[in-house]
């Protein structure tokens, strides 16, 4: 039986790995739309670029985007609250996620969704992360680093093309797509995008023990 066109929402940050997602998921069934979370000064929570960025990108996808505004701090339950509530009010069925690994962040998107009636899906789940690189970038993903952790990575990255020659300079033991934390990026072209989105990175600045980028 095919799926209701309309139940399958994206989580979405505006990075690379959610952007593959969803062209993948797309291949199978349609996507009603992105949803993002964002702060009190209009940022998008997961990767500190301002939600007007992300809003270009779903243009360029041809979807709607649906933002929940969150508090800072935000505590875990009024989190889950709210996105729980955001995921009934569109009607979802189904959530996709662009994580690939981290089987603790999976448990955790799995428990939020618990008694809703509402399923995760992780289209790239447990794909090798250098060979997935690869594959997106011959796909023809192009990202920006928008956010690293310091401690992981050298702020120098910050505005630098995610592409093969910064995948050559990352240090050992770094992962080629960041899944630990170690950097963010912003799609800025893709699978399914109309057109390139202009987003030139000005300048730097440090939020929450992060280095991200300013527009």
């Amino acid at each position: 039986m095919t799926e209701p066109a309309g139940q399958t929402w994206m989580s979405w940050s505006g990075g690379k790995d959610g952007a593959f997602a969803l062209a993948v998921a797309r291949e199978t069934v349609p996507v009603a739309g992105l949803h993002t979370t964002v702060d009190g000064e209009g940022l998008v929570v997961a990767s500190h670029v301002p939600a007007a960025l992300v809003h270009a990108q779903a243009a360029a996808l041809g979807l709607p985007l649906e933002t929940a505004a969150l508090p800072s701090p935000c505590p875990n339950d009024v989190y889950e609250e709210r996105v729980r509530a955001a995921w009934r009010r569109l009607g979802a069925t189904e959530v996709l996620y662009g994580d690939l690994f981290l089987a603790d962040i999976r448990a955790y998107r799995e428990q939020v969704l618990a008694g809703t009636g509402i399923a995760a899906r992780f289209p790239l789940w447990e794909r090798p992360t250098d060979r997935l690189a690869r594959e997106m970038l011959g796909a023809g993903v192009r990202a920006t680093v928008v956010c690293v952790d310091p401690s992981r990575v050298s702020a120098s990255l910050v505005g630098r093309a995610w592409d093969a020659a910064l995948l050559a300079d990352l240090p050992a033991g770094v992962d080629p797509c960041g899944e630990n934390g170690e950097f963010h990026t912003l799609v800025t072209d893709g699978p399914g995008f109309a057109h390139p989105v202009d987003a030139p990175v000005t300048g730097t600045a440090e939020r929450d023990g992060f280095v991200v980028a300013t527009f």
